[in-house]
């Protein structure tokens, strides 16, 4: 019954959202490369959401993923601490999501951390500053925005991120934080490996968050 439930929970919001966004079962079909026969099912409860679909969900209707986590009965543990900006929020909620979705799939031992991404942030912003780091930003991101075919907030931030970088919109801190983050996503020995796709690139939508945080920061 418990199942039942929870299909039902997010049937009834996935129905909602595509409504809202005047999405036919179709169109979200092409969209997220998820047949229109599994989405019918899952928003009629006839079968259960896999985390991958979930991922696909949040990437293409832009909504946070731990709330299809909970929506599709998956346990989820809330963090009690307050946060001191809504974006500390939305970067402990999100990791809260990679950690149940990381345990749920079995594919993936490691403990995954804010601190891991930092600093492999860190340490991309310096090459970010050399030719080399330049010149791999401009030569690789189409060619890997191509290869993740996907839709959503994540892909768009990182687009104009990009845009800004190569159009030398910013000062060096700017430029060398918006840096460090497309080559986080461009190459593929992140703190989650890409090659474990989709889970590989939900640390690259971290790694996003902390740059856009740490830009608003600058400017405030």
């Amino acid at each position: 019954m418990a199942d039942q439930r929870n299909s039902n929970t997010l049937g009834l919001l996935l129905r909602e959202l595509l409504k809202e966004r005047s999405l036919s079962m179709r169109k979200f079909s092409e969209l997220t490369g998820i047949d229109t026969a599994t989405i019918s099912r899952i928003i009629n409860g006839k079968r259960n959401a896999t985390p991958q679909h979930l991922d696909k969900f949040s990437n293409c209707l832009g909504v946070p993923l731990i709330n299809l986590f909970e929506a599709a009965g998956y346990p989820i543990e809330q963090r009690q601490e307050e946060s001191d900006s809504d974006s500390d929020s939305d970067i402990h909620t999100s990791v809260d999501a990679i950690q149940s979705l990381l345990k749920s799939s079995n594919v993936y031992d490691d403990e995954f951390s804010v601190s891991h991404v930092e600093q492999k942030l860190e340490s991309y912003g310096l090459y970010a500053q050399t030719e080399e780091g330049k010149n791999s930003i401009h030569k690789d991101f189409d060619e890997k925005i191509k290869s993740v075919g996907s839709i959503g907030p994540f892909i768009s931030k990182l687009k104009e991120l990009y845009e800004k970088f190569s159009l030398g919109k910013g000062t060096l801190f700017e430029l060398t934080v918006i840096g460090s983050t497309l080559l986080y996503f461009i190459i593929p020995v992140d703190v989650i490996p890409d090659y474990l796709f989709p889970i590989g690139y939900l640390d690259d939508a971290i790694a996003v968050q902390l740059t856009t945080k740490t830009l608003i920061k600058k400017i405030t």
